[in-house]
């Protein structure tokens, strides 16, 4: 029997290319999504890398009846890797409480349905921003949780500890949350890369559409960071890389080789770098220069992050492979292969 995995938020940047990495693994995929900040569009893509088109169902995890009947229509799912959540740091500071009911109540209702249907593993993407503003670096996954910064950061928290909770109520079910740090860049193909709806909130996207002209200017939130040159700091990993820990962590579930029901791993390249860099790599690696302006910090935000990745080395067999340079210059590829076919199909 083909090993079958659902993917929640499968649609989105980093549950995309996932799914990439998982059909060339050779499992079968189901993806749900209620594409409130993606484009079904995004599943052409992955058929023409993968020559495979996954499963997909509409679907709302917060919403417990249709999430119940892709469980009942697909019987011989063996794990699941939930992305589906809301994720803008700045936003949830200005909307806690959709960032607390959307986040929370999607997690509940997969568990509860992990329970029902006794699907036993599952992998959670999670973040670096529950460690906060760390007072060693790099960080390690012994480094303190402490009350993050932003709600987005402490929804993730809190559905670790939910996790846990659960875990120690039952018997039989297994979890992995892959601590992410700054997932930028595109799928080598250009077929798939980052789409945010609206005005992106993070750094590589608003990059790439201002390098296009879709953006007036880049803003860059805070220049008095004690940083190197004052912008802050943090560990960029490429989506590509990070997608196939997702791969190692199902894996090690399936395999059994998990010696605790909740394990946790750094998912970074240990290295960090400065939003400045990240500018200058990009105009370095693609030869197209950006305008950007330097103004106010942004509230949530921390000074500087990176990751120890040696456990995920270690235990998972992962590490990051890709570039900053290469990173950098796949996304600018994917930015403008998407911004090609939109025009020649208007």
């Amino acid at each position: 029997m083909e090993k079958q995995i659902l993917i929640t938020g499968g649609t989105g940047y980093i549950g995309s290319h996932t799914a990439v990495e998982f059909i060339n693994a050779g499992y079968e995929v189901i993806i749900i999504d209620n594409l409130s900040n993606s484009d079904i569009s995004v599943l052409n893509g992955i058929e023409k890398i993968t020559d495979i088109k996954p499963i997909f169902y509409k679907v709302d995890v917060t919403l417990k009846a249709e999430l119940r009947k892709v469980f009942e229509t697909h019987p011989n799912i063996q794990a699941i890797v939930h992305f589906a959540a809301f994720k803008a740091v700045g936003e949830s500071v200005e909307f806690p409480l959709k960032y607390y009911h959307n986040n929370l109540t999607g997690l509940i209702n997969i568990l509860e349905c992990m329970e029902e249907f006794k699907i036993k593993n599952l992998v959670f993407s999670s973040s670096c921003t529950i460690y906060g503003q760390p007072e060693l670096l790099p960080v390690t996954e012994e480094s303190p949780v402490i009350k993050p910064e932003s709600p987005y950061g402490n929804t993730k928290k809190i559905s670790e500890e939910i996790i846990q909770d659960f875990l120690n109520s039952t018997q039989g079910f297994k979890c992995i949350s892959l601590r992410y740090f700054n997932p930028i860049g595109a799928h080598p193909s250009a077929e798939i890369g980052e789409l945010p709806i609206g005005v992106p909130n993070n750094l590589m996207p608003y990059i790439t559409q201002t390098a296009y002209g879709i953006r007036e200017e880049l803003k860059v939130f805070g220049s008095d960071y004690n940083t190197p040159d004052g912008t802050p700091i943090r560990d960029y990993i490429n989506v590509v890389d990070l997608a196939e820990a997702h791969v190692a962590a199902v894996n090690r579930l399936l395999k059994d080789k998990t010696e605790d029901k909740f394990e946790v791993f750094n998912i970074g390249t240990g290295q960090g770098h400065t939003v400045l860099e990240v500018i200058n790599a990009f105009e370095k690696n693609t030869g197209v220069k950006l305008k950007y302006r330097i103004t106010n910090r942004r509230p949530g935000d921390v000074e500087k992050v990176w990751a120890d990745t040696s456990k995920a080395n270690k235990i998972l067999g992962w590490k990051a492979k890709k570039s900053l340079a290469e990173t950098v210059k796949s996304a600018w590829e994917w930015e403008k292969k998407y911004r090609e076919k939109t025009k020649a199909s208007i």
